[in-house]
């Protein structure tokens, strides 16, 4: 994951039902606390979206979680910056999607 972000201090990051996060630091230790958790999770992007206007671009997308007893989509707003030739993340969004009734 740490390849992806730009590892800036304006960086942002909005987990489903967490306050928002500032700086690479925060969202390192956001994305670390993930990954280590004891549950094992897959995750299948589904429905992207691809928008680009220069050194810009917006990735729209749903990412679907499924666990050992769970499921669930959220969907997701990922912001990218291109410098030096490489697109990292300045920016990610997600929202958990309600279940259909």
């Amino acid at each position: 994951m740490s390849d992806c972000w730009e590892h800036s201090d304006r960086v942002v990051c909005t987990h489903p039902g967490w306050t928002t996060l500032y700086t690479w630091s925060k969202v390192a230790a956001s994305y670390y606390a993930i990954f280590s958790g004891s549950s094992r999770q897959q995750l299948i992007l589904t429905d992207a979206h691809v928008t680009r206007n220069g050194d810009t671009a917006w990735v729209v997308i749903d990412e679907n979680l499924l666990g050992p007893a769970m499921g669930h989509t959220v969907s997701a707003l990922n912001l990218f910056v291109r410098q030096e030739g490489q697109w990292k993340v300045v920016a990610h969004h997600a929202s958990s999607v309600m279940a259909s009734r």
